[in-house]
């Protein structure tokens, strides 16, 4: 049975390891009774990305890579079985015997089929309210000509203007349209920093030239650890630097036009900009672009040997950017949206952004009320998508600490 073999490679995996349930759950950010229902077979995971974390923390070779997708592949066909059973439904409830008829008419029959249609209805104006909050994207540099082809050095690394300098841009859903607006007072953009910015906006239609009640500050290159930490790069390792600290990781990245693999990790501080309280409802992920992973090499920013540690903080949120339609989910135990915000009681959220098998370019819209007031804040990297891709069997590099060159992860010396 398909999930059985896919359970038993789980457990080889976990069992060589040495970790226990209970550690692995953690570093994995799920519970530990969700990883036993994994590795018995009682349960299959619906995305793949959380299977190639734990694959990756129990040091899986590139073929064990590929055979354990390959065999989550068929587990997860093998449940879609399972659930194509069709379900019928119950029959209607009889009508009370207050007067008998011959042939009595089925009035239940159009009501049940009206309603569907007043909800699809319902369904397609809220549609046409999305694109409208939607504004021109711009793709990064290279669009999908960037995968390059090649895992070796190809020449003097790229520069990538602004990468590491993210802003957030913002935009009013007062009254919807098919047109993106691009009026000034729609979208104010603050003036980045190294390492973070932050962006306000103006409300149209009704409510217009009062301020949005709150602003976003994001930090697109912050590290959960740095032994997690990788990013994908076409410069061969005589061309790249040694591994930065946290806090230069966005001058570094722009300096390589590096790409984050695997995951992605996002800071985003929501602060009310006066007294009054502001619901922070919903998140929301866009994706932009989404191609064949990067053939480049694979940098980790953390020493070998040097351990790391570390909890998940609250209000932290995964992505799995593999999936036909990404959705921000609470980590175990974790609150989900709405939440509330003010100047005086902001908000922190993380965002872990998983890609595996695609090179995603991405953003987020973050969707507030205020009283008879409400909007969209877009969270991009200066005008630009978030770029995260896999990196399944690219060539590995670490930096050895207190080294003096990049050398193949897993190498002694």
């Amino acid at each position: 049975m398909a999930a059985a073999d896919f359970a038993e490679l789980l457990r080889e995996l976990k069992d060589r390891s040495g970790l226990s349930y209970g550690t692995l759950a953690k570093r994995l950010h799920m519970s530990t009774s969700t990883l036993h229902r994994y590795c018995n077979g009682d349960a299959v995971p619906t995305d793949y990305a959380p299977v190639e974390r734990m694959a990756r923390l129990c040091k899986a070779s590139p073929d064990e890579l590929v055979a354990l997708h390959r065999s989550w592949v068929l587990a997860d066909a093998g449940r879609g079985k399972k659930g194509a059973e069709p379900v019928s439904e119950p029959e209607p409830e009889p009508e009370p015997d207050v007067v008998t008829e011959a042939d009595p008419e089925p009035e239940p029959v159009p009501v049940r089929v009206r309603r569907p249609l007043v909800l699809a209805g319902v369904g397609a104006v809220a549609a046409l309210g999305s694109v409208a909050l939607t504004l021109a994207l711009v793709l990064p540099g290279g669009g999908a000509d960037d995968d390059g082809g090649a895992g070796g050095p190809v020449g003097a690394a790229e520069s990538v203007p602004g990468r590491g300098t993210p802003s957030v841009s913002a935009s009013s859903s007062v009254s919807p349209s098919l047109s993106p607006s691009s009026s000034p007072s729609d979208s104010v953009s603050a003036s980045p920093s190294s390492a973070s910015s932050s962006a306000g906006a103006r409300a149209a239609g009704k409510g217009a030239g009062a301020a949005v009640p709150l602003t976003v500050t994001s930090r697109p290159f912050a590290w959960e650890s740095p032994c997690g930490q990788h990013y994908l790069i076409r410069q061969g390792p005589r061309e790249v630097s040694p591994p930065p600290v946290e806090q230069d990781a966005p001058a570094w990245v722009s300096r390589h036009g590096a790409v984050s693999a695997g995951q992605q990790y996002l800071e985003l501080t929501v602060q009310g900009t006066g007294e009054e309280t502001v619901v922070v409802d919903r998140l929301t992920v866009r994706t932009v672009a989404r191609r064949s992973p990067l053939a480049w090499n694979d940098y980790a920013m953390g020493y070998p040997g040097v351990g790391c540690g570390g909890g998940v903080p609250t209000r932290s949120f995964s992505i799995a950017l593999d999936a036909a339609r990404p959705a921000p989910v609470p980590e175990a135990g974790h609150p989900d949206f709405p939440f509330k915000v003010s100047e005086s009681d902001p908000e922190v959220y993380y965002v872990t952004a998983d890609a595996s098998a695609y090179d995603v370019s991405w953003y987020l819209e973050l969707s507030w009320f205020s009283g008879s007031r409400h909007g969209t804040l877009r969270i991009d990297d200066e005008g630009k998508p978030f770029r995260t891709s896999g990196d399944h069997g690219r060539p590995a590099y670490e930096f050895p600490l207190g080294g003096s060159a990049w050398r193949s992860a897993g190498s002694e010396g």
